[in-house]
């Protein structure tokens, strides 16, 4: 009966790769999809013309974010101290409440209000944090790649998730896109979640990686317990908090208006979708690469390989507007994109191990949260007030070698049992 436990830890990984392709592709991915289309209903409106058509298109990203960076504290904690899978399952519910209440708003305030009290909380609770500390849980030797293998749902949502969204929009229209979703959440994503999420491998009498548990009488050398207020005074938390709020800055801004700025150059919407694609196609292989290079190489190593690839298909994509060059450049900052998400989880983990890992990543939320937030919103004004995204561009390409010099101030703490 043990044997087939032993991969129950891969089995957490696959649900953990589900549960990534719907809390950040659905949305993420696809929000560039909806983005043209939300700033054409609501541009004409009084706020929309307050605020300009990108820009206020562009601030519904920036609230969902806000909003997800005020619950992670909280829902770090719960997923330290409570069962995953009930965590999971009520931001899953959010997400499918919130894209079905976005069909059917008539305003853009009431847009914000719907992000803001469902979609954020439900993307902070059933999201990379959640999928991240489940995957953490269940392994320590094999870390990286079990938590590659899981953010590549993202990625793989990015190769679909595109195409479908702008299929739903051009055959019927944005509102039936988060209908459909908004449904799938529902009715597909939380039994999966309610029925086969298993929170740490210890509740079934396994340890990390499937292994058996010890021989009674052995003994372990445990990790040293040190308290919250001590995690944000280590010099590490403020490392990677500077290094991936930069990162995620330029990365978030770069994705969300990827489309826009092909369709300003005369792309079709489903031509651009499929840049997109390749771009999170890319970042598939991306996440299984960079997951096994971290279990075999220094980290921040592999998170300066990381912002070298991003700066370098940033570039290309700044500088060629043709869709051949522009497709190569989104294919090379894709195999860079792909790395941000288990490094980081990776780089979390090994620092302040998987007790805390809920705990400590989401308080790096809100400490990233004033530099992550502003990229979306400024390339949206940019835009707005120079007809241009040329400048918003070049400070992201100056933000990347800012983040590679932050990283390399990390210092690998001493491996320990319990890390």
């Amino acid at each position: 009966m043990q044997k087939p436990k032993r991969f129950l830890g891969w089995k957490m990984v696959l649900v953990a790769f589900s549960v990534d392709f719907v809390a950040v592709g659905f949305f993420f991915y696809s929000y560039g999809v909806f983005f043209t289309a939300i700033a054409k209903e609501f541009g004409d409106s009084d706020l929309g013309l307050l605020l300009g058509s990108h820009l206020g298109a562009s601030l519904g990203l920036t609230i969902t974010h806000a909003v997800g960076a005020i619950a992670a504290p909280l829902v770090g904690r719960a997923l330290d101290r409570f069962p995953l899978r009930r965590v999971i399952a009520a931001g899953a519910v959010s997400m499918s409440v919130g894209f079905l209440l976005l069909s059917q708003v008539n305003s853009l305030l009431e847009f914000y209000l719907v992000l803001g009290v469902f979609i954020g909380f439900g993307a902070s609770s059933m999201g990379n944090l959640a999928t991240s500390k489940l995957v953490t849980n269940w392994f320590d030797k094999r870390r990286g790649m079990a938590l590659g293998i899981a953010a590549a749902g993202v990625s793989l949502s990015g190769v679909v998730m595109p195409n479908v969204s702008a299929y739903l929009i051009e055959s019927f229209n944005w509102r039936f896109g988060f209908s459909v979703f908004g449904l799938f959440t529902l009715f597909a994503v939380v039994p999966l979640v309610l029925r086969l999420v298993i929170s740490r491998p210890e509740d079934v009498g396994l340890r990390p990686d499937g292994a058996l548990p010890r021989p009674a009488g052995s003994t372990v050398i445990a990790a040293p317990r040190i308290g919250m207020r001590d995690v944000v005074r280590e010099r590490n938390f403020w490392v990677i908090v500077a290094a991936f709020s930069l990162l995620f800055c330029s990365m978030s801004a770069t994705l969300t208006h990827m489309i826009p700025r092909l369709v300003g150059l005369g792309v079709s919407l489903g031509d651009a979708a499929k840049v997109m694609s390749v771009c999170a196609g890319v970042g598939v292989l991306g996440k299984l690469g960079f997951g096994w290079i971290a279990d075999r190489q220094s980290l921040r190593r592999v998170v300066v390989l990381v912002i070298i690839l991003q700066f370098a298909g940033q570039f290309l994509m700044y500088t060629n507007d043709g869709l051949a060059l522009f497709t190569l450049g989104a294919a090379i900052f894709g195999l860079g994109v792909g790395g941000v998400v288990p490094m980081q989880g990776a780089i979390v983990g090994a620092t302040f191990g998987r007790e805390r890992f809920g705990a400590v990543l989401g308080l790096m939320r809100p400490a990233m949260f004033p530099i992550q937030i502003i990229g979306v919103p400024f390339a949206g004004r940019v835009f707005d007030v120079y007809g241009s995204y040329d400048p918003a561009f070049q400070v992201f390409l100056c933000l990347y070698v800012a983040a590679a010099v932050a990283i390399s101030f990390y210092r690998a703490p001493p491996k320990v049992a319990g890390i």
